[in-house]
């Protein structure tokens, strides 16, 4: 069996349909509160990667590895049983590797796998958005204003002196005033509802990468890396769109505020 072969098979096993909610059975525990926490540490740990890559740039190469090593993310019992196995193919078919590129590397891979668990929610929350507010919501942030504004309204209309039917109308030319903490409390429930779906965003995530051909892509990019012994990838594509989702999020809340 030739490597392209058994990187398919192990990814079929290890991320298909079975496997991948294999993983998910750590997740419930620990990981459902470092999952919030991780979302409000993305944010650093993009900035830490930024650092590391200005720092390789300017040719600082002990600061860059230093800053690219660092744990931001807290790590959950799903990512070290992904990383487990990742290292343990990788194990099997490179026994000459270095180790530790190989752990740096392996570290790197399931990084980026969880940017795309925070993609898949950001694709949720679009489609929250559309379905039920008829505008784009890339994030809890620009989520929270609308559903907390329809949830006010509802309120509104049914307390109306005269009955809903009338209070609809009133409310339609007079719109309901919203309190800070009426979208501040709605975001928090938001916040911890969207880190619930970021932990078992892989079970619909790895599946459809599989189908892909995504997960075998990256993990012969990965075996790649690994060959030319390089100590770090640089920031992947899938941090920057998760991060960009984060920056479109405040973006468009602003935007809409100033309105």
């Amino acid at each position: 069996m030739d490597r392209h072969r058994e990187i398919a098979t192990f990814v079929r096993e290890v991320f298909g349909v079975r496997g991948t909610l294999r993983l998910h059975r750590a997740a419930f525990g620990w990981d459902l509160l470092r999952a919030p926490a991780n979302l409000l540490l993305a944010p650093v740990f993009l900035i830490v990667k930024l650092l590391a890559g200005l720092a390789r740039l300017l040719r600082f190469p002990r600061h860059a590895v230093w800053l690219g090593s660092r744990r931001v993310i807290l790590e959950t019992a799903v990512a070290r049983a992904v990383g487990d196995k990742v290292e343990a193919f990788l194990a099997r078919q490179m026994p000459e590797a270095d180790p530790a590129v190989v752990r740096r590397a392996v570290a790197d891979y399931v990084g980026v796998r969880s940017a795309v668990a925070e993609i898949t929610t950001m694709i949720v929350l679009v489609a929250l958005g559309l379905v039920f507010f008829h505008a784009v919501t890339p994030g809890v942030i620009s989520l929270a204003g609308p559903l907390a504004e329809a949830r006010a309204y509802g309120q509104a209309v049914d307390r109306f002196p005269l009955g809903p039917w009338l209070g609809r109308g009133w409310y339609a030319l007079f719109p309901v005033s919203l309190g800070f903490w009426q979208v501040a409390g709605t975001a928090l429930v938001l916040a911890v509802g969207a880190s619930l779906v970021t932990t078992f965003a892989g079970v619909i995530a790895d599946p459809v990468q599989v189908a892909t051909g995504t997960h075998r892509r990256r993990i012969g990019r990965l075996m790649a890396r690994i060959a030319r012994a390089e100590a770090g990838a640089g920031l992947a594509r899938e941090h920057l769109a998760a991060r960009a989702g984060d920056l479109s999020d405040l973006a468009l809340t602003l935007w809409r505020s100033l309105r």
